[in-house]
């Protein structure tokens, strides 16, 4: 999937932390360059997705998409840049990827209650320092 263009228009945003089982979702502002974990909702729930969507109004989705420690891609890696495509496909919005290597064991690390929707927060707070 090539790589929307970053515009100003593009404010606010949800993030997601892809899983076969579990999406973690989180919301956040470029202006404050800082991300909230939202929720934990259950893989493959667009109908889910699609409430969070016309909840928060985001200007554009972030996907962490996995790689090997090397940087190489694995299955994951083309499940949630598929998960990306449906996202854009449905919704209508630019969806950006980051990577995120180690953003579960981070939020582990760091004590969260909700893993998933911490690891989404991460994800989303790398895309802005990413973007500034």
């Amino acid at each position: 999937m090539a790589a929307p263009a970053l515009t100003p228009a593009h404010q606010s945003f949800l993030a997601f932390d892809f899983g076969t089982r579990r999406i973690g979702v989180a919301s956040g502002t470029r202006m404050l360059g800082t991300a909230e974990p939202r929720t934990t909702i259950r893989s493959g729930d667009f109908d889910a997705i699609a409430q969070l969507v016309k909840t928060w109004q985001p200007d554009a989705l972030v996907i962490g998409v996995p790689c090997h420690p090397d940087g190489a891609p694995h299955e994951m890696t083309a499940k949630a840049q598929n998960f990306g495509r449906r996202l854009a496909g449905r919704h209508h919005l630019p969806v950006f990827e980051v990577d995120e290597r180690y953003t579960s064991v981070e939020a582990e690390a760091e004590g969260a209650h909700d893993v998933d929707a911490a690891a989404a927060a991460l994800i989303l707070e790398q895309f802005f320092r990413e973007h500034p």
